[in-house]
């Protein structure tokens, strides 16, 4: 597949199934074998995996990912992304607080065969965690 077949995967897993919940499309464009490098918690592997780490995502922090860049080369999408949200459910040991958040990450993808194969990524879960009040901010930190 071509560097734009593939951004066009990407931003549709965002849009589609991350934000829209439309996780049926996982089944069209990742390997039932899919390996997730940084699992959440309690997350399998697998296709199955997959669908696990976004449901749990959806389901406890009502997310919106806006993609900032989406970055193609060979078999691999980079994408630096914006989530803003509120915390709905409890995520990790932090009860549900209501309280919105706004964040950036950066993942990674490796396609296998015009489907997502392996994930990497890097979350701001700090200020989250802040944001969220799972942790009380640094002294002197802006509000």
């Amino acid at each position: 597949m071509s560097t734009q077949e593939n951004k066009d995967i990407i931003k549709m897993l965002y849009e589609e199934v991350v934000n829209n919940g439309r996780l049926e499309l996982l089944d069209e464009i990742t390997c039932t074998d899919h390996v997730e490098h940084h699992p959440l918690p309690g997350q399998g592997q697998g296709i199955e995996g997959f669908r696990q780490r976004v449901s749990l995502i959806r389901a406890a922090l009502s997310p919106h990912f806006t993609l900032q860049h989406v970055i193609a080369e060979d078999d691999k999408v980079a994408v630096m992304w914006r989530n803003q949200g509120t915390q709905v459910a409890d995520w990790f040991g932090v009860p549900a607080t209501g309280k919105d958040f706004d964040v950036e990450g950066v993942d990674v993808h490796l396609f296998r065969d015009g489907r997502l194969a392996e994930h990497w990524h890097v979350v701001d879960v700090f200020t989250m965690m802040i944001q969220l009040g799972g942790i009380p901010a640094p002294a002197g930190a802006p509000s």
